[in-house]
């Protein structure tokens, strides 16, 4: 059975096109993806990113938990502060990618990917044994609201929340409207902007509040297709695309966040410690397409007539009009920036040049 957000009745009301996506009833996009995508980068977007899950980690072992569990220093994450992390399997894969905050003494909340938070709880659960940790999902009590572009922070300012001193990747308690709630200063865009963290029975108000401050600000509802297309943009992975459990996070580029320093001992470290020292046989790329065809998730990519790799995400950027995308191929020396390579379309290959990521410079960091 496809699943509703609390939300749902809003979108459809809007007159949202509704797809099935990770077991969900979203909405992929209200008017057209350009144009709500192009509303984000130079304005506001309120997006409805109630899917994923939220999962509370407490307990006097929490710190010591987590630490096992990901290969990022969670014992140095300050009070309410936030760290990008992958969750990871004893061969190094990536069962997903996180964000966890810190909340309290020995108190996180961990944000998962909507598709993955069955796999997510259960490695968890089995990671627990013997250690005094809660694991408790609160995904279907929460909805998520994400508020962002660079008016995000005058919209922040209008709805009466106190920004300052609230730098990227940080979370606070607080309240809009009376409602309390979690405000993180992340997102999936590129853009500077806020996630809203609010009991289910809250959301449709506080959508409403966003939507009715934001009109000065030219704010409009923004859907999945736009989504992807910021994301895209921005280089940031989605899972199942970018991201899989055979893929490590230094072939997927990633490992300017995975500490050097740490003692600690965690699922798959020996594999990604050893990527780390003596590389790894494949690695992610960017490319752009040099004729008007678009590398489509999937397609293969070849290096002089012969098979190097795949195309993981690509789409056309409507911030540059140019055809991108993301692949993993071999990591041959001699495929490196500026380097063209082939995309297999439609049985016929076509040049692209292999570029550096992100595709535009991205505006989230405060």
């Amino acid at each position: 059975m496809v699943k509703e957000t609390y939300l749902h009745d809003k979108h459809v009301a809007l007159g949202a096109k509704m797809v099935d996506f990770a077991g969900w009833h979203m909405p992929v996009q209200y008017t057209s993806i350009i144009e709500e995508h192009k509303t984000v980068r130079n304005a506001v977007g309120l997006f409805d990113v109630s899917h994923m899950g939220e999962v509370f980690v407490s307990g006097n072992d929490a710190t010591l938990f987590l630490n096992k569990v990901v290969p990022q220093s969670i014992d140095k994450l300050p009070y309410e502060k936030a760290v990008y992390c992958q969750l990871t399997n004893k061969n190094g894969g990536l069962i997903d990618d996180l964000i966890i905050y810190k909340i309290g003494i020995e108190n996180y909340l961990v944000i998962c990917n909507a598709s993955r938070i069955d796999e997510d709880l259960n490695w968890l659960v089995r990671n627990k044994r013997g250690l005094d940790v809660k694991i408790d999902n609160q995904s279907h009590n929460y909805s998520l609201l994400a508020v962002q572009g660079p008016k995000a922070i005058d919209l922040m300012r209008k709805l009466g929340y106190s920004i300052e001193n609230q730098k990227s990747f940080t979370i606070k308690h607080d309240k809009i409207e009376g409602i309390k709630l979690l405000v993180s200063r992340t997102g999936y865009t590129g853009e500077d902007g806020f996630e809203l963290m609010v009991e289910n029975e809250y959301s449709e108000f506080l959508w409403d509040k966003i939507l009715e401050h934001g009109m000065e600000f030219g704010i409009k509802p923004i859907g999945l297709g736009a989504r992807d297309t910021l994301r895209l943009e921005a280089a940031l992975h989605l899972y199942g695309n970018d991201l899989d459990e055979t893929t490590t996070p230094i072939e997927a580029g990633l490992s300017w966040s995975i500490p050097k320093d740490k003692t600690f001992d965690y699922n798959g470290k020996s594999v990604i410690v050893n990527q780390i020292l003596n590389g790894v046989e494949k690695k992610i790329i960017g490319l752009e397409m040099l004729d008007k065809n678009i590398a489509r998730h999937g397609y293969d990519i070849y290096y002089k007539d012969q098979k190097v790799g795949n195309i993981t995400s690509g789409c056309v950027s409507p911030s540059t009009g140019k055809n991108i995308a993301l692949g993993y191929v071999k990591n041959l020396p001699e495929i490196g920036t500026n380097s063209i390579i082939q995309v297999m379309i439609r049985e016929k290959l076509h040049d692209a040049k292999v570029v550096k990521r992100p595709f535009i410079q991205k505006r989230n960091r405060v």
